[in-house]
């Protein structure tokens, strides 16, 4: 099992964190759980193994051409077989760049991105399992992008918009500063609700709970620090508060989580 990480080129580096190939040649069954994250993906399911993510404690198969949605609750995942993906992994509003829908609509499911996209993506998808060499792979996907990115030309002043807000509210994380945010854009704070989940399927609370929540994973796998000093190390007024955001985002408790913290599950965090 082996996760590579790949850079993309500098035009696109504003809208994509980066790209990355999960291999494995084991046909050893597995289960896991994806935790919330910020980010959406696109991912290409280039082998013959299975997937499957479970919707009302339901496991379904994955499509071949995958569109993660923002996901905000835990997600059980399962798979058997040899495998091979390559995914490309968004910052938390550049998704909405690519895709034509409203990105709410896509929370916590895994999409056939064949039926959002059509025929372009599918064309991809065959070009990316006739060839095995990892740099042509890239360079066809960025070449899917570009072309997107340019069509989509029209929206990239309101979508860039709302990446500036996302940083201000990271600078700014206190739920009573959305008003002052909201006011430096020119904008009421109820637009500014709506222009942010329109664009990223999130609330501006839910993004501040979610980059808190990714640092606390951090700070809990290094395991060098009581719970208390994370909790306040992640802008939580008390322990108690922190435990229960922990909770609602992977289903254990922090102390729990050091128990029971897998391999892939770590790899699909970054």
């Amino acid at each position: 099992m082996e996760f590579r990480y790949f850079s993309p080129s500098e035009v696109l580096k504003p809208y994509i964190k980066h790209y990355y190939i999960f291999e494995s040649d084991s046909d050893i069954g597995f289960e896991d759980t994806v935790f919330p994250s910020g980010d959406m993906e696109m991912i290409f399911n280039l082998g013959e193994g299975i997937w499957e993510s479970s919707i009302d404690n339901i496991f379904s198969r994955t499509p071949k051409i995958e569109l993660w949605g923002q996901i905000t609750r835990p997600l059980a995942i399962r798979s058997k077989g040899r495998h091979t993906m390559l995914g490309i992994k968004f910052f938390t509003h550049s998704a909405a760049y690519f895709l034509d829908d409203e990105i709410g609509i896509f929370n916590d499911h895994v999409s056939d991105l064949a039926d959002i996209i059509g025929k372009p993506v599918k064309v991809l998808h065959a070009q990316l399992w006739e060839t095995k060499d990892t740099a042509k792979r890239i360079e066809l996907i960025e070449h899917f992008l570009l072309k997107r990115l340019i069509a989509g030309e029209k929206k990239s002043l309101r979508i860039d918009k709302v990446g500036h807000i996302l940083t201000s509210i990271k600078k700014n994380p206190e739920e009573n500063n959305i008003n002052n945010i909201a006011s430096k854009y020119g904008i009421t704070s109820r637009y500014l609700h709506k222009l942010i989940h329109q664009n990223t399927g999130l609330s501006p609370s839910s993004f501040n709970k979610i980059i808190r929540f990714q640092f606390s994973l951090k700070l809990i796998t290094k395991n060098d620090q009581p719970f208390t000093s994370i909790a306040y190390n992640c802008g939580y007024f008390d322990q108690s508060h922190f435990i229960r955001d922990f909770k609602s985002f992977t289903g254990f408790t922090p102390s729990a989580y050091l128990e029971n913290i897998t391999p892939v599950n770590q790899l699909l965090q970054q």
